[in-house]
């Protein structure tokens, strides 16, 4: 496994600020579907999980996806994000779950499905997080399963395909070739 250099700091950063900015602009989206009810909302929460698969897709080394949840978290909170600090906490341990997935593949899986999982392990850590904020004890098991569900559902379709695709259509164009050598490997990697 290689380390982290500067520049793979810097570009993961990079992205992540920018998923900062996406973050916080979500916030009013999230918002918007939470009066339609049965947990619509959760359907997009995913999208809060997505600065971890898609850095590490692009630098695929050990410690991005965690780096890049707390970069973008703090790019969302000092952009002044409607949850306060506790955004950095969820930064914090949904890229630490993303982390973990990674680690158990040794960094060397790159596929969709490792992707997915690192996702649902990021909704996990955040689930976690509003199970000890208190609320999540106050919904009966039906509606607490669908918003389990439609969470584990949004982060694998925004942040596992959606980040996989994205990066997919990266490669295609070249831009990541400026941060790391592809090799045959890699490109048998995202066509699976």
């Amino acid at each position: 496994m290689s380390k982290l250099k500067l520049t793979d700091i810097l570009v993961t950063v990079v992205i992540s600020i920018g998923f900062g900015i996406i973050y916080k602009l979500w916030g009013p989206v999230y918002n918007l579907l939470k009066p339609f009810g049965l947990h619509a909302d959760q359907l997009i929460y995913g999208m809060w999980f997505m600065a971890a698969t898609v850095a590490f897709l692009i630098i695929r080394k050990p410690g991005v996806a965690l780096l890049a949840e707390i970069a973008a978290s703090s790019g969302e909170f000092l952009m002044g994000s409607e949850w306060g600090l506790e955004v950095l906490l969820f930064g914090l341990i949904q890229g630490l779950f993303a982390e973990l997935i990674f680690l158990i593949t040794r960094y060397k899986r790159y596929d969709v499905i490792i992707i997915c999982i690192a996702a649902v392990g990021s909704a996990i850590g955040s689930i976690l997080m509003d199970y000890f904020k208190g609320y999540m004890g106050d919904l009966v098991l039906w509606n607490l399963s669908l918003f389990i569900g439609a969470r584990l559902i949004g982060s694998i379709v925004i942040a596992g395909m959606g980040a996989f695709y994205l990066v997919k259509a990266l490669e295609i164009t070249g831009v990541t070739s400026l941060v790391r050598r592809a090799d045959q490997k890699d490109y048998d990697a995202l066509n699976q």
